[in-house]
């Protein structure tokens, strides 16, 4: 049982005793007939040669509530796609995939390039984004609630994407956004960016620049490198995606300008959450966790240069030698955790994975200072439909073709 403590500037609602998911299950499907749900997501194919993707579909055959599923398929041929069709048709719900190495999504991607729209980069951030234009452009879709999980979880549950949504498809909360949030430990912990990264990072910005409403409302997620949330389908309209690392922090960056920080609650979806690890690449800085801490410490200082931080040469020693301080405090911290329940910890490669992690501050700083402005988000849906009427319609009637 977990504790019901609540820190931080928004909700955090958390796993309290063993309520069945049938019956959060049997709100959601009542719920739904107010605000449609619809599940996005984004995919490679590869994993649907491993143990995760079947898993996930064989308990989405299970949920009663979803009105769609849009599976976003990226590195897929021909074949591929139609096999892949072919698995998601056999679950409940109306399933669409969209299949991102399509000649007619080239297409769409050429024009968008050519308007002057940053889609040249491909990943997961690109993925999302051409989904969610495509699930916005279906007009039954306006009053919806969009979740979106990884597809790599190798202990799936229902139930993560029960509680992931359960918070803005309530009728009697007033919430818009959810952010899921877990342990990340088997008999070690795992998590490594977010524990001995992300957040020292951030307490050692706040320990420099004072208390900060956006930064007291990034730290008040337990987990805010995590791949799931949910959100009203309004938001989704309005919020610009990061192509790169980043994703996460811009997400949750553009959330706290488009809604109010009391419409904002995080959720504990699962107990434990297992899926691929990804390596240091302590020798080559440009991949695994040290590019991802590489990106996401340029979209920190990106945003917050935005909202009129003077980042000087000064700050960023400070920064630095803060950071390393606040990371040994963490690794401390985690050694007794580990300590107490009697996990593996190797408090010595945590300290080389930090200084691995000063690297990467070392080179975000000196991209951001060479360029403060970095590669751009791709825009809020609002501004494409501006700027190209038909888009997302010709999008939508490419996505049914292939599904036809």
């Amino acid at each position: 049982m977990t504790d019901f403590f609540q820190n931080g500037v928004i909700a955090t609602l958390q796993r309290i005793g063993e309520r069945p998911v049938a019956e959060i299950e049997a709100e959601l499907r009542d719920f739904s007939r107010q605000r449609s749900v619809i599940l996005l997501l984004p995919a490679l194919y590869s994993e649907f040669e491993g143990p995760a993707m079947p898993r996930i579909i064989e308990e989405l055959r299970g949920v009663p509530y979803l009105k769609k599923i849009v599976l976003s398929l990226d590195k897929a041929d021909e074949a591929q796609f139609h096999r892949v069709r072919g698995i998601m048709n056999g679950l409940p719900a109306e399933c669409r995939v969209l299949w991102q190495d399509s000649p007619d999504i080239k297409a769409i991607y050429d024009e968008l390039d050519v308007a002057g729209f940053n889609v040249r980069i491909p990943g997961k951030g690109r993925s999302v984004w051409l989904s969610l234009g495509y699930i916005l452009a279906d007009h039954e879709t306006e009053a919806c609630a969009i979740a979106l999980h990884d597809c790599d979880i190798v202990n799936y549950s229902r139930e993560l994407l029960a509680r992931l949504v359960y918070p803005i498809v309530h009728p009697a909360l007033n919430f818009e956004f959810s952010k899921g949030y877990y342990a990340r430990a088997t008999d070690r912990l795992y998590g490594r960016v977010t524990r001995i990264f992300y957040t020292p990072l951030l307490r050692s910005l706040t320990k420099i620049l004072g208390n900060r409403p956006f930064l007291d409302f990034l730290d008040s997620f337990r987990y805010a490198l995590s791949g799931e949330f949910a959100c009203i389908g309004e938001l989704a309209r309005s919020i610009r995606i990061s192509p790169t690392w980043g994703l996460e922090v811009s997400m949750l960056s553009e959330v706290y300008q488009q809604t109010n920080v009391n419409r904002v609650c995080q959720v504990e979806i699962l107990d434990t959450y297992e899926h691929k690890h990804r390596e240091l690449s302590k020798d080559d800085p440009s991949a695994g966790l040290s590019r991802m801490a590489e990106d996401i410490a340029q979209a920190l200082f990106r945003v917050l240069s935005q909202d009129g931080y003077v980042m000087s040469d000064s700050f960023f020693r400070t920064l630095l030698s803060t950071y390393i301080q606040e990371s040994r405090k963490a690794i401390e911290k985690y050694n007794g955790l580990a300590s107490l329940n009697g996990l593996t910890y190797d408090r010595n490669a945590e300290v080389g994975a930090t200084e691995v992690f000063v690297g990467s501050i070392k080179r975000a700083q000196e991209e951001f200072s060479r360029d403060p402005v970095g590669i751009p988000l791709m825009s809020a849906w609002v501004r494409v439909r501006a700027a190209i009427p038909d888009l997302q319609d010709r999008l939508f009637a490419i996505v049914e073709k292939h599904n036809g």
